[in-house]
């Protein structure tokens, strides 16, 4: 394809499965292939964004990091969607829990993403767009946590542009206000990204700290612990 190779992806056409695990640390897409994935291939690895592809259960499965915020995931969805033909890209990535009823390590399922992000405004549409999951994705996790036993909670999310917010930009009691379970980076772009393709998108997202505790766990434990969400995401590949 003439698009391809492009200036972040170098990998050939054909490299990519159908079906892209991505969480945003490329050590914790590393963790993944070298722990879930036999006769996996390097196929990426511009800027140390590194992507593999190999097999699960007898399946190709790719995982490749996005990076951090919706701008870096954006440009990797795109490119695998509209250039490398991916079907599916199935976040596996982290948030802060909003919601009391949530605990160190619960897995929450994107159904929505709110965001306070202008990423949407590029489409055309002069309202507020708010995109949802694929429908299908969400519910072979919901089948297959259930298979694997692991309680698994569904609902919107949001999607911040900065990890970092100030004073009256601070949003967080508003959207607990608006049973928002959780917050991360980049569902947002990711389901954007996915719907004007017409293709599939699933954030599947570890708490991995508590807006509502101060809780939190070492970055150590987010790349190599979290395998429950990356269980969940590899039987749905």
């Amino acid at each position: 394809m003439a698009n391809i190779p492009t200036p972040h992806i170098n990998a050939p056409e054909g490299a990519f499965a159908r079906t892209v695990l991505m969480p945003g640390d490329p050590l914790r897409a590393r963790y993944i292939a070298d722990n879930y994935l036999e006769n996996a291939v390097l196929v990426n690895n511009v800027r140390g964004v590194q992507g593999y592809t190999g097999d699960y259960k007898g399946k190709k499965v790719s995982v490749m990091a996005s990076g951090m915020g919706m701008p870096s995931i954006g440009i990797y969805s795109y490119e695998l969607f509209n250039f490398y033909g991916v079907e599916n890209i199935i976040r596996v990535g982290t948030a802060g829990a909003l919601s009391p009823k949530l605990q160190l390590r619960d897995v929450v399922v994107g159904m929505s993403a709110y965001t306070d992000s202008n990423y949407g405004a590029q489409f055309g549409y002069k309202g507020t767009l708010s995109p949802c999951c694929s429908y299908p994705l969400m519910s072979a996790a919901i089948q297959a946590a259930d298979k694997l036993g692991v309680n698994i909670v569904p609902g919107p999310i949001c999607s911040h542009d900065s990890f970092y917010t100030q004073g009256e930009y601070n949003s967080t009691p508003i959207l607990q206000k608006l049973s928002v379970l959780c917050v991360e980076m980049e569902a947002y772009a990711l389901y954007l990204n996915a719907a004007a393709a017409g293709k599939n998108a699933l954030a599947l997202l570890t708490i991995s700290d508590s807006l509502v505790t101060g809780e939190s766990l070492p970055a150590e434990d987010r790349q190599t612990t979290f395998t429950r969400m990356m269980e969940i995401a590899l039987e749905i590949a």
